[in-house]
């Protein structure tokens, strides 16, 4: 962890978003003990924030045993098979909602959704295609893809809650994107299918899309897990 910028004092935010983007890119493993005293010094920030932050990660299921005395032992959050199937049940489950909505909307608008739905899946075919595709490009262009049919069916209650576990699943989605990249040709097939119930204006063809991709996408990368085995629940 290298010092953060001293524009501005660092808040828990700061911190929060330092150590989150190490975990989700896999620089700090799972299982990998968090030491306060450590973070204090290297980010060069005070405990009330560490402590913020520490918190917040384990509420978004990121770290385990963060506690606001400090007494307990804390690591980086396991990857394993039964939290990333449940991670991807509920987001199946929100995503389908807010897709079934987006099929629902008026003509114009849902043209204009499908439309940029089939641009943002092109590209990701395309570079999926590549001899050595971009990974963050790849979870860039799958997180736009999903964000769109999200943004477009959701009201406010269904945002909140998608904004509260989305971003959990975003380790397991780079695994995803960098082991599985044979399969994202897969993926795109099904976003396909997605598109197609949106653009009828079937709802329930677009939540059982949506359900579909999400169901099969924890069953590829089930496979991943397995072979490799859990990380960090030991």
């Amino acid at each position: 962890m290298s010092p953060l910028p001293r524009s501005k004092p660092p808040s828990a935010e700061l911190v929060y978003e330092r150590i989150r983007d190490l975990v989700v890119r896999g620089r700090l493993a799972p299982g990998a003990r968090l030491v306060e005293a450590q973070i204090v010094s290297r980010l060069g920030v005070s405990r009330t924030s560490v402590r913020a932050a520490l918190q917040r990660l384990q509420q978004e299921g990121y770290i385990r045993g963060a506690s606001p005395d400090n007494k307990a032992r804390v690591t980086v959050a396991a990857l394993t098979s039964s939290d990333a199937a449940e991670l991807f049940r509920m987001v199946a489950e929100i995503e389908g909602l807010a897709a079934e909505n987006a099929a629902q909307v008026a003509a114009t608008p849902r043209r204009a959704l499908v439309a940029e739905l089939t641009r943002v899946n092109n590209e990701y075919r395309r570079l999926a295609a590549g001899a050595r595709p971009d990974g963050d490009r790849l979870y860039t262009l799958d997180t736009q893809f999903h964000c769109l049919y999200v943004e477009a069916g959701a009201g406010p209650r269904l945002l909140a809650l998608h904004q509260a576990v989305k971003p959990q699943i975003e380790r397991y989605i780079r695994i995803y994107q960098t082991a599985l990249t044979e399969e994202i040709q897969t993926s795109v097939v099904e976003h396909s299918a997605i598109v197609a119930e949106i653009a009828t204006g079937s709802g329930r063809g677009a939540q059982d899309a949506v359900r579909t991709n999400w169901r099969n996408a924890a069953a590829r990368l089930r496979l991943v897990i397995d072979a490799r085995g859990e990380s960090g629940s030991w």
